[in-house]
């Protein structure tokens, strides 16, 4: 008899320990699919996202494109300036919202300027560069470091140019971790972290204000930064540049030739100014369920409407 009950409670434990280990089991494919579910939702609706801001870019091609064609000036009146509105992304499988906004790449400094094709070292805009560093409360000896940055050779620092602030790989692969100088024009104005010394407040403050395009290109007066505005010459300040601000409000400078003949006074910066530009950034921000997608991309159209064109996209960063 007692035999008997000790084989029925084997039993019963045996039972309980193969259902405990059988729910265990089942919970845990269940989680496992779950998980899988979800990853599968997120994948889908980041690839919808991207799909989405590449729809965006095209619609903002074609934006910029009649822009070109109806005026000959870009300013921040008009319709490319404003702000990208809310808009839907609605269909049987999908729901979110597509926001952003583009902004004028000439409207800031363009770093590649700083070495010509020679290799050589523009002193004009050098000086330039420096004041918009000390308006910024940045170091002023970045902007050499800058130009060693991009120029071709490894000799630090460019005295020719009234230069003495360099740093070429001697210093650079003494870093830790080790790196060399780019020694070429910047395709992402990103880039300028990797400059030695550079922390991430002086970084975060300079990043709005330069740019990385083709060597060559001019400032748009009519969208430049503040910061680019007063660096533009030794003797503006912050009251002059606010005036500026005022009169290029409604629809940009009337006469901006005879508005900065008088203000500019080294003719080398005033041949850098213009009041069309033919770079501009579009960011197109995603949000479909939980997932968010935040797109860049660098378009260039030619001049008198012509065709605008993709140079450069990314995700997630500039």
């Amino acid at each position: 008899m007692i035999g008997a009950k000790r084989a029925r409670g084997v039993a019963l434990i045996t039972a309980m320990l193969i259902t405990a280990l059988t729910g265990s089991l089942a919970a845990g494919l269940a989680w496992d699919n779950a998980l899988d579910v979800r990853r599968t939702m997120v994948l889908l609706f980041h690839e919808q996202g991207q799909q989405v801001a590449l729809g965006a870019e095209s619609w903002i091609r074609n934006i910029l494109r009649d822009d070109g064609i109806e005026s000959q000036t870009d300013h921040l009146g008009e319709l490319w300036a404003s702000e990208l509105p809310g808009l839907p992304v609605d269909n049987d499988s999908v729901q979110g919202v597509v926001t952003g906004n583009i902004e004028d790449l000439q409207g800031r400094f363009n770093v590649n300027n700083l070495v010509d094709s020679n290799g050589e070292v523009n002193k004009d805009l050098l000086e330039q560069f420096q004041r918009l560093l000390i308006i910024l409360d940045i170091d002023p000896r970045f902007a050499g470091l800058t130009a060693d940055w991009i120029d071709p050779d490894q000799d630090a620092g460019h005295p020719e140019a009234g230069n003495l602030d360099g740093a070429e790989d001697s210093i650079y692969t003494g870093l830790t971790p080790p790196y060399r100088t780019l020694n070429r024009a910047l395709t992402n104005v990103t880039e300028l972290a990797a400059l030695e010394g550079m922390d991430q407040a002086s970084f975060n403050a300079l990043l709005p204000h330069v740019t990385a395009l083709p060597a060559g290109t001019q400032i748009n007066v009519n969208t430049a930064t503040p910061v680019v505005l007063q660096s533009l010459d030794a003797n503006l300040d912050a009251a002059a540049v606010e005036r500026l601000l005022e009169e290029r409000e409604e629809a940009g400078f009337g006469d901006f030739s005879g508005t900065f003949s008088t203000l500019v006074t080294n003719p080398a910066i005033f041949a850098q100014l213009t009041e069309s530009s033919s770079f501009f950034q579009l960011k197109a921000v995603v949000q479909i369920g939980t997932v968010r997608v935040t797109y860049y991309s660098v378009l260039s159209r030619s001049p008198s409407g012509g065709p605008v064109t993709t140079i450069l996209r990314s995700l997630g960063t500039i």
